[in-house]
Parts: C-alpha cells; sequence; structure tokens
C-alpha cells in the first residue's frame, strides 16, 4: 500500500470550527480505502489558497520533497491550490514520481489527459479565486462610499452590524477624546501620555494597555475625526460614524507631532516649558531646577541670553494681563463696533440663502422621485440626477455647518468680554493646561530677554486702542 499525507484547508479559522475538515477528513479516509492507500499523517491548515505562502502547506511539500511519503490526497483540487503558483508546485510533484490523488475526483494523473483535466481545473478555481476577489473588492467599495467601514472598528468604536456605522464605545471613546485634549494640552510627550492612558485605564482588543505605538497610531488615525483612510492606497472617504475629535483638533495634534523632538533638558513638568522662546537667537528656553528655585536659559550655547527665574517671569505675565483687561469704556466701544459691522445681519442673511438653496434641491430630489414613480423618468437618468443633486446638498449643508450661528454668535462675544474682562482672576484660576492655553492664545510673541519679558498681545484681543499697540512691546523687570 502506499503512504500518503492527506491535506485538509479551510479558509478561516471561523470554518474550522464547523465540520468542514471533518466532512474533508471523511471523504480522503474513504477515498484512501477504496484506492489502497495509508495516510500517514495528516496536515491541517486554515488558511486561504488564494495567495501562495501557506506556513504547513509549504512544510508538507518540502517534506514530499525529501521523500517522507509517496503521495498525497486533498479533498478537492482547489482545497490544495486556488492560485497556479502552488498548482505548479504540487504538478511538479507528480513529475519526480509523488502520486497525487482527489477524493472527490476519479482522475488519473499519470495520464496526459488526467493532467491535463487537473490543469482546467486548477485555472478555472484561481479564475474564480480571482472573481471573488474583485467581487469582494466591489463590495468594499461600495460601502466606503457610502460612508460605512467595513473592516473591524478601530479602539474607541463598536462594531454594530453589517451595514452600520461604527458607533462610540461608551468605555474607550471617552479615554479617546481625553488621550487627544492631554496631548492637545502640549503637556505630555508621546512616552509620558502612554504611562497616562495606561493609567486611566486605556485597554486594547487584548486586554492589554495600548502600546507606544498604538498611541501614536491612535494619534495619527483620521478615523476618529471622521474621515475614512485606506492606507494602502492613500484613499479617503468621509464617514458616517460620530467623530470623536474635531477635524481642528486632529490637524493641530498632527502639526504637533511633527514639532515633538525638541530639545529636552528638564524632565520636569514646569509652568513654562515651551512657552517662552529667546529673544536674542529665537531658540526654546528651557527650564532647569537648582537650589529650589527653577531658571529659564536659552539651549544655544553661543547665545548671550541670561538666565531668568520663574517667579519673576510670572510676575511679568500677571502686570502685563492686568494691563490687557477690558474696562467698562472698553467693552461700549467693542459692543458699538460690533454693533456698527452688523455681522449678525450679515450672517443671518447668509444662512438664509443656504436654507433657500438647500430647500429648492430637496423639493427638485423630491419632483425626481414621483417622476421616476410615475415613469416619465427612467432610472438611468434618475440615478444621474438624484447623484449630481445629494453631491451639491452635501456641499450646501457642509458650507452651513462651517457658518457660524448668530445665536451662538452672541453668546461667544459675550464670553469673550467676560474672558477679557477678568484675565488675571481667569489665570489664577486655571489650572496649568488652561493657563498655558490662555498664555499661547493671548499673546503672539513670547520672549525672554536679558533682564525683560518681551509680550505682544494679539491683535483679536487688544480690540481696544490703537495707541495700546505702542506699549505692547515689552515690560523691563526691576533688578
Amino acid at each position: 500500500m502506499i503512504s500518503c499525507f492527506g491535506y485538509l484547508r479551510v479558509s478561516t479559522v471561523r470554518q474550522g470550527e464547523g465540520v468542514s475538515l471533518q466532512e474533508q477528513r471523511s471523504a480522503i479516509e474513504e477515498c484512501a480505502q477504496k484506492r489502497g492507500l495509508i495516510i500517514s499523517e495528516w496536515f491541517e491548515e486554515k488558511e486561504t489558497a488564494s495567495k501562495a505562502g501557506r506556513p504547513v502547506f509549504n512544510q508538507m511539500i518540502k517534506r514530499l520533497r525529501h521523500g517522507h511519503a509517496e503521495g498525497l490526497v486533498v479533498h478537492k483540487l482547489d482545497r490544495s491550490a486556488r492560485n497556479l503558483h502552488d498548482w505548479a508546485i504540487v504538478s511538479a510533484l507528480m513529475d519526480v514520481n509523488i502520486v497525487f490523488h482527489i477524493a472527490t475526483e476519479p482522475i488519473d494523473f499519470t495520464t496526459r489527459g488526467g493532467r491535463m483535466t487537473a490543469d482546467f481545473l486548477a485555472v478555472i478555481a484561481a479564475d474564480f479565486s480571482r472573481n471573488q476577489r474583485e467581487e469582494t473588492r466591489k463590495g468594499l467599495y461600495g460601502r466606503l462610499k457610502q460612508g460605512l467601514y467595513p473592516f473591524k472598528a478601530p479602539l474607541g468604536y463598536l462594531d454594530t452590524g453589517r451595514g452600520q456605522a461604527k458607533a462610540p464605545c461608551p468605555k474607550n471613546g471617552p479615554l479617546i477624546k481625553d488621550l487627544y485634549a492631554l496631548y492637545l494640552s502640549g503637556q505630555h510627550s508621546l512616552r509620558s501620555l502612554y504611562a497616562e492612558m495606561n493609567r486611566r485605564g486605556l485597554r486594547g482588543f487584548s486586554g492589554k494597555p495600548v502600546s507606544l505605538h498604538g498611541i501614536e497610531k491612535i494619534l495619527s488615525n483620521t478615523f476618529y475625526h471622521g474621515l475614512i483612510t485606506i492606507e494602502r492606497t492613500g484613499e479617503t472617504f468621509d464617514g458616517k460614524h460620530k467623530p470623536l475629535v474635531t477635524k481642528g483638533q486632529f490637524a493641530q495634534v498632527q502639526l504637533i507631532k511633527a514639532g515633538r523632538c525638541g530639545p529636552k533638558v528638564t524632565r520636569h513638568n514646569h509652568q513654562f516649558q515651551g512657552i517662552f522662546r529667546c529673544g536674542l537667537c529665537d531658540g526654546p528656553m528651557v527650564p532647569e531646577l537648582q537650589k529650589g528655585h527653577v531658571y529659564y536659559r536659552c539651549t544655544s550655547k553661543r547665545c548671550k541670553m541670561t538666565c531668568m527665574r520663574e517667579d519673576r517671569i510670572e510676575l511679568a505675565l500677571l502686570s502685563r494681563l492686568s494691563e490687557a483687561e477690558f474696562t467698562n469704556s472698553d467693552i461700549g466701544q467693542i459692543k458699538d463696533r460690533w454693533d456698527a459691522a452688523d455681522a449678525h445681519k450679515d450672517i443671518d442673511a447668509s444662512r438664509r440663502s443656504v436654507l433657500a438653496r438647500i430647500e429648492a434641491l430637496e423639493t427638485k430630489l423630491a419632483r425626481m422621485t414621483d417622476l421616476l414613480i410615475d415613469g416619465t423618468l427612467d432610472k438611468q437618468s434618475f440615478e444621474t440626477s438624484k447623484q449630481t443633486t445629494n453631491f451639491d446638498l452635501s456641499q450646501l449643508r457642509g458650507q452651513l455647518d462651517l457658518m457660524p450661528n448668530p445665536a451662538e454668535l452672541r453668546k461667544e462675544q459675550a464670553e469673550y468680554i467676560k474672558l477679557f474682562s477678568s484675565l488675571v482672576d481667569t489665570y489664577r484660576a486655571g489650572a496649568r493646561a488652561e493657563r498655558r492655553e490662555l498664555l499661547q492664545n493671548a499673546f503672539c510673541v513670547r520672549h525672554l530677554l536679558p533682564g525683560e519679558v518681551r509680550l505682544v498681545v494679539r491683535d483679536w484681543v487688544d480690540v481696544r486702542h490703537e495707541e495700546t499697540k505702542q506699549n505692547n512691546s515689552k515690560l523691563l523687570l526691576s533688578a
């Protein structure tokens, strides 16, 4: 009797949990009994045969070449190969007198006609695989164009079923938001962010803490701001899922990441770290802890900038913030300017115009549907016009979302006045991250010079008097 290997294969692990493998084994055992074969060893694999490189298959072929068995038995030809590369390997075995049997097909591989029949079956299997792959790709692209992500949901989202948008995970979703917020605060490097998120309980799909590389991948994944990106091709699609961060936040994170490799002289998380630059060479001013005090010094060895103590910098900041606060007279002038600009009226008019265009397109879409139902409009023309109309609607709705709401604008103006009427109190009451954000938003120039802190208020902050800009240049410190 001829000693043979028995090869069993299913395409996925999930298939392997069913009865397919057992059915293949039973068919091969029955074939071996009828044809006088002995199955000396079984090789079982849960991999697709569409691509070359199956580890169990390669191991089995290697052992056959070394004479560990005289033949090979498979359930069907496509169980051994669905690509012509692997079929060529199997076919080459027959040229060195390794017998090959298909349990479900009485093909005689010792004849030219039998070999040709098998070659035809291999070509059909390979073509079936290619066609299946193409149809799968079409289905995936169809989902992507609908704004649906047809793959496993990223961390922070949940799979909600086929044809449904991913939903934010109630546990990890808020943690992903925190991750972005912490990185945007400027208080964390990727390593410290990794430690902090581990402490807060962010876990991957395996239940283990998200790795440092995983943290960086999350910060780079456009899915979190609503855009689906296919890494292999670079294609992007607007997603229907709910974003966890805004597009602005995501863009700011990328800018921070791009410049994250600056010099790190100190490991301490000091108040003004990364806030000030040298007024002589524009290099970063880094903090150092010496004898109980924090000093900021320029990292350039050739620069003549002297160091400056943190508490003296804060005194200068408080003084400058006090100067920038709005008085009652300032508030009156600001409101008069806003009223004279009549911005609300212009915004209202623009919004009404966009809303009218949206309503007109929606009416057009409904009218086309009625014509299709009546048979006046053919389906192809309807689909073409519908696609164009939906695109225009999408553009207008996006435009409307970006336009400020007059009510929200009035609220923002009130908050703006409230904030800049009490800058010093806001600074003192704020947490460390809030203080840093206030300084970065309020001052466009933050330089340290020998014995001097130079702070220039941003134009959108100093809207009161033109002459106040004359006093923005610098604030001298007494010795």
